[in-house]
């Protein structure tokens, strides 16, 4: 066989054609081998999971379909990348290997240096373009947010106009989750994958479901229509940050032309979601920078402070949602069944683990991260430890669940939906069935007796939190953190109010300036 010296263009997260800079380089180099690899060992990892697979075969077969219009399918392969390129340079010739930079969980990691090294090693020069507003290697955080428009302004770069097609090549097929080696993860209430009905999406909040943004994101009840939902989207690429950007901020100027009379709630809604765009890039910046928080406390004066092994039994209801509290049960069966939760519900969940359940973050960091179908390591452990109380510069949280549920959930329609073993209790005991003189008919039998005793567990969290807060040693380690990571030098809008006023410096944020996303729906809350 004639080798071709081909332009292979490995997709990672970024499925999608439109947007693609190594993808749009490559075409105008030589021909194009579009290439995606499932990495089983990746699959097995703790974080990752079978509702993940789905979402992303989903889009797979969208971008298959978009790269055979232009002329070459994407070809798709399962195995270990390294060996997979091996076998394409012996083959056919490798002039070139591009994509985009990821900030992935520490797995991804170490397999981009051996990819790093199989290229050195074989004379393959490797094109990586950075793909969202994380800079690599920054020296300071000083003036971030300005970079970040710099970068969101940038031309979207359109797809090549046509691509040759290779001879002889399988194309192969889009492995299933059994293939994978993934154990069963019913989810049938997720999102399906895809670009275009991540376009529609987009399209459907811009112009219908947004307008209710800021006041209907808090609330589980209101969150599932409110929020843009295009949190999986963004994850794995099936739309860049750039393309939502761009359109958000169209949007924004549309409204301004518009008597003020008739915009109702759309301006102030369309500000909030611009915000979050900045926070999504910027909670991955911090991972990118330092890459040992997916594992270790970022602040190490909280170091043994809960066992390093989890109280198996709570951490099992916790998951399952059988803690005995209604809201943050119905919240956890809701997200298990769905695969995807409002930011505020987020927060709670892993307040819940970390304080009143007093469980080490990972774990249960580890059960969200496999829950979530928009699961985005650079955001997801980072937010994880500020909501356990672990960097040591942000405000310590201590949701109180049954307040979360009178506040969201006013008169129980939610958690009557997601625990119906509930469905006799009266409306003022919904959330605190222990208090209905009829408890004894339900708790114990049918829905379990709280694990704890959330006020007294909140208590007695909060002192132990606070107390490895004191002393010099542990507020000149704070600083270092916030010299690092902290918002206040970055430039960062805070949520809500205008673009550009930077948040003054503080060695513990006020509610709200480091908003509460897991979220690749801070583009997407």
């Amino acid at each position: 066989m004639v080798k071709a010296d081909l332009q292979v263009v490995w997709f990672k997260r970024d499925l999608r054609v439109d947007d693609h800079r190594p993808f749009a380089r490559a075409s105008r180099a030589g021909p194009v081998l579009p290439l995606y690899v499932a990495e089983r060992d990746l699959w097995q990892e703790p974080d990752m999971s079978a509702r993940q697979w789905a979402f992303i075969a989903e889009c797979l077969a969208d971008l298959r379909e978009d790269l055979a219009a232009l002329g070459q399918p994407l070809v798709v392969r399962t195995g270990d990348i390294v060996d997979i390129l091996s076998a394409i340079r012996m083959d056919r010739g490798i002039t070139a290997l591009w994509s985009h930079e990821e900030t992935g969980n520490a797995w991804t990691y170490k397999r981009d240096l051996r990819v790093k090294a199989w290229c050195r090693e074989n004379g393959v020069p490797w094109h990586e373009e950075p793909q969202t507003g994380v800079i690599r290697r920054i020296a300071s955080r000083n003036g971030w947010a300005k970079r970040w428009d710099s970068f969101m302004a940038e031309p979207i770069t359109p797809a090549a106009a046509a691509l040759p097609s290779i001879a002889g090549i399988d194309t192969g097929q889009i492995p299933s989750a059994l293939d994978l080696g993934l154990e069963p993860d019913p989810c049938p209430g997720r999102q399906r994958g895809g670009r275009e009905i991540a376009l529609e999406t987009f399209q459907s909040f811009l112009h219908e479901r947004g307008e209710t943004y800021r006041r209907d994101m808090s609330s589980p009840v209101t969150g599932f229509d409110g929020c843009s939902r295009l949190s999986p989207y963004l994850a794995h690429g099936a739309l860049s940050v750039r393309e939502v950007a761009q359109a958000t901020w169209a949007r924004q100027r549309a409204l301004k032309t518009l008597p003020k009379d008739t915009v109702g709630g759309w301006r102030g809604s369309m500000v909030s979601f611009s915000g979050r765009l900045h926070w999504h890039c910027h909670f991955m910046q911090k991972l990118e920078d330092e890459p040992r928080l997916e594992f270790k406390n970022l602040h190490r004066g909280y170091d043994g402070a809960r066992p390093k092994e989890p109280d198996a039994t709570r951490l099992a209801a916790w998951e399952k949602g059988e803690t005995g509290l209604p809201f943050v049960d119905a919240t956890m069966r809701a997200l298990n069944a769905t695969g995807w939760m409002n930011f505020r519900m987020r927060a709670m969940l892993m307040a819940v683990a970390s304080y009143h359940l007093w469980l080490d973050w990972r774990r249960p960091g580890e059960h969200l991260a496999r829950a979530f179908t928009d699961y985005e390591p650079g955001i997801h452990w980072p937010q994880v430890q500020m909501q356990s109380g672990t960097t040591g510069i942000n405000t310590v949280r201590i949701y109180n669940p049954i307040k979360q549920g009178h506040d969201q959930d006013t008169d129980g329609v939610f958690v009557r939906r997601w625990v119906p073993e509930l469905k006799d209790v009266p409306e003022e005991f919904i959330h605190e069935p222990w208090k209905w003189e009829k408890a004894g008919t339900v708790l114990g039998k049918t829905y379990p007796e709280p694990v704890i005793d959330h006020l007294t567990a909140a208590k007695e969290a909060r002192q132990r939190i606070w107390a490895a807060r004191k002393g010099p040693a542990f507020r000149a380690e704070a600083n270092r953190i916030q010299d690092k990571h902290g918002s206040w030098k970055s430039g960062m809008p805070v949520t809500g109010q205008k673009r550009g006023k930077p948040a003054r410096r503080r060695t513990s944020a006020k509610p709200g300036e480091q908003p509460d996303l897991d979220l690749a729906d801070g583009a997407a809350e």
